[in-house]
């Protein structure tokens, strides 16, 4: 396995690789890991995530999954990077996390089998899938403002090449204490299958990122919580809560709601699935 990085060295952005502490660029030049000033790993021109896929999550929601996955896009403008701040508006109170395995392709994709993709992903690094729950109720179906607004999509610390995905556990921790654990076995749907189902419609490119989905304990999180995502043999995302300067402007658009829906959602209730709960046995 090789584990690369984008930083900020000397003022460029440079690519470089890591070998225990040390991150080294092409010309030589090497910086403590520590001391990096670090950048998404990827340059993705989307960003692709799949709704429900891990099961302890269905069962959070009590919930049923549907026959294939489901889907939503966030902009790049969402990206975020490993200690950068996550901002929260001023106003909202409901930004939860979601710790995920992030797929980045390294190669074009379009209209491929599931045992192909493993040829097309350049390798994998770890994303926070954050929510900012205050706007579902007006965001119903798009999910555009819940996960795409500013800073909601940290990744990193670095990409891995050559990593297998298969019985790998994922941590979350808010200040330290564990908040999310789960594996990637529990996935529905594991990566190939995720790459290729995406790419039968839409032409996959070098750097595109698919996120594979979170286990359950989703929550609010609050100005000045640290939260960190690890991930056996991927390493430790972390980023800080900060609070937006200013809040939503009130001149345009709806405001930031507090309906039942929106506490149910972030607090782990089954709102948004009742009517497609699980049969009784």
């Amino acid at each position: 396995m090789t584990e690369y990085r984008r930083i900020l060295l000397d003022g460029a952005v440079v690519e470089v690789t890591r070998d225990g502490d040390e991150l080294y660029a092409p010309d030589g030049r090497s910086v403590k890991l520590d001391g990096a000033v670090h950048l998404p790993p990827c340059e993705p021109s989307k960003i692709i995530a799949v709704h429900l896929n891990h099961r302890s999550r269905v069962e959070e929601f009590q919930a049923r999954l549907p026959a294939a996955p489901t889907y939503f896009h966030k902009p790049t403008s969402a990206l975020n990077a490993h200690g950068g701040a996550v901002v929260r508006p001023e106003g909202c109170r409901w930004l939860n996390y979601e710790g995920e395995v992030a797929i980045v392709i390294g190669r074009t994709c379009r209209n491929i089998a599931p045992d192909e993709a493993g040829d097309h992903i350049r390798g994998y690094t770890i994303a926070n899938d954050y929510g900012l729950h205050d706007f579902r109720d007006t965001d119903a179906g798009s999910m555009l403002r819940v996960k795409g607004s500013d800073t909601l999509c940290p990744l990193g610390p670095g990409l891995v090449t050559d990593w297998d995905f298969r019985g790998r556990t994922l941590t979350t921790r808010v200040n330290g204490e564990v908040k999310q654990r789960g594996s990637t076995d529990e996935m529905e749907w594991d990566m190939h299958y995720l790459v290729a189902d995406i790419a039968r419609t839409i032409t996959l490119h070098p750097g595109d990122v698919l996120l594979s989905g979170t286990p359950a304990n989703s929550r609010p999180v609050q100005p000045g919580d640290v939260v960190e995502v690890e991930v056996d043999g991927l390493g430790v995302l972390r980023n800080h809560i900060v609070s937006g300067p200013k809040g939503i402007r009130s001149d345009v658009g709806a405001q930031p709601t507090e309906s039942e829906e929106v506490r149910s959602t972030a607090l782990g209730g089954d709102w948004e699935f009742r009517g497609i709960r699980p049969p009784r046995r």
